[in-house]
């Protein structure tokens, strides 16, 4: 499998898994600062991890792996603090493609 070349990736963005809901609220992990990333901030509408139809306001294409649940807040080059609706593992095994993560933003 061919992973994305990292110079498309031109933008960084920081990651906050999600963990889970307490008693308290959600839970994150630990934020992974300086994420190599390609960061579009364009309006979409897009089906949530739920099944709802919400619109996404920014999509990031990132390295295979990326450890991003749905529900994890991501901070944009930008400064914005957004949480992540869904998330697309592209694989293509056996062609010369390269595979990523998509990750669709409130």
């Amino acid at each position: 499998m061919v992973s994305l070349p990292l110079f498309l990736l031109r933008h960084r963005i920081t990651v906050e898994p999600y963990l889970g809901d307490s008693a308290y609220g959600p839970q994150y992990g630990p934020a992974v600062a300086d994420v190599p990333a390609l960061v579009a901030e364009s309006v979409r509408m897009v089906r949530a991890a739920d099944g709802r139809e919400v619109t996404s306001t920014a999509q990031v294409i990132a390295e295979p792996g990326l450890d991003c649940p749905a529900g994890s807040r991501l901070t944009l080059p930008t400064g914005r603090i957004t949480t992540v609706l869904s998330v697309a593992h592209h694989t293509a095994p056996g062609l010369p493609v390269p595979a990523c993560c998509e990750v669709m933003c409130e």
